[in-house]
């Protein structure tokens, strides 16, 4: 062989092995995410009657919640603690089965304490994916945005190397799995904080329903029938303020 041949080749093979582990990163089908959320009260809350009482050193809340997924079905669950907490029901704790290939899913809705489900079709966002970029638990992530109304636009980080169109509270519908998601004013911020590549026990991808079931339209006209010759359920802030995710 001609030496000059020769040691072009080996410099290929060397190079390709150098640089191979940067365009060959396992891509995540299944595993574990824990999520930390943290709540800004005074600004997840309009109602003025909610606001007072909110203080300095009551308005942020921090929460952690589980997710577990493979390529068919996830589960997005609280994990709630043994320490009582009086501020507890001023954020929710409402659970997620999203079922891809049939495209369902089914919301444990708590209200105040009380558990509602649903049933309904997943949901249909539009997103606007930019080129901004971010680390998070060592994936790379894209920036998208979605505008739900003229008040709520929320932006979302999802990493393509988690291959499941899945994300928390519910959040699907970019290509990759959401790590990071915010409403535009920072008053509820979710991060993943640990992801864990291994397959979910079957238990691990369960959520069990109610004899009774609601549609998303219909629990919102619900709880407005319910609620609204109440001197809470009076005024439109306090039903945006519970569906500010849905």
């Amino acid at each position: 062989m001609n030496s000059k041949v020769g040691i072009k080749l080996v410099t290929f093979f060397f190079l390709c092995a150098w640089f191979a582990p940067a365009f060959s990163q396992d891509i995540l089908s299944s595993g574990k995410i824990v999520y930390e959320r943290r709540t800004n009260l005074e600004k997840r809350y309009t109602d003025k009657r909610m606001r007072r009482m909110i203080t300095e050193e009551n308005k942020i809340k921090m929460e952690s919640f589980s997710f577990y997924f493979n390529d068919t079905v996830s589960v997005f669950k609280p994990i709630l603690s043994n320490v009582q907490d009086p501020m507890g029901w001023m954020t929710s704790k409402n659970s997620y089965l999203q079922s891809l290939n049939s495209e369902k899913q089914l919301i444990v809705f708590n209200l105040f304490g009380q558990n509602f489900y649903i049933k309904d079709s997943l949901p249909q966002r539009n997103w606007k994916i930019t080129e901004n970029k971010r680390t998070i638990c060592g994936y790379e992530c894209r920036k998208a945005i979605y505008q739900k109304n003229d008040s709520t636009r929320i932006y979302a980080w999802y990493s393509p190397e988690i291959v499941p169109s899945i994300g928390p509270e519910g959040f699907c519908g970019l290509p990759g799995t959401i790590l990071g998601i915010a409403t535009e004013d920072g008053g509820i911020i979710y991060f993943a904080k640990t992801v864990e590549a291994k397959a979910p026990k079957k238990e691990d991808l369960v959520l069990e329903s109610g004899k009774k079931t609601f549609t998303l339209k219909e629990l919102k006209q619900e709880i407005e029938n319910k609620m609204s010759n109440t001197s809470w359920g009076r005024g439109l802030s306090f039903f945006d303020d519970l569906f500010r995710w849905l």
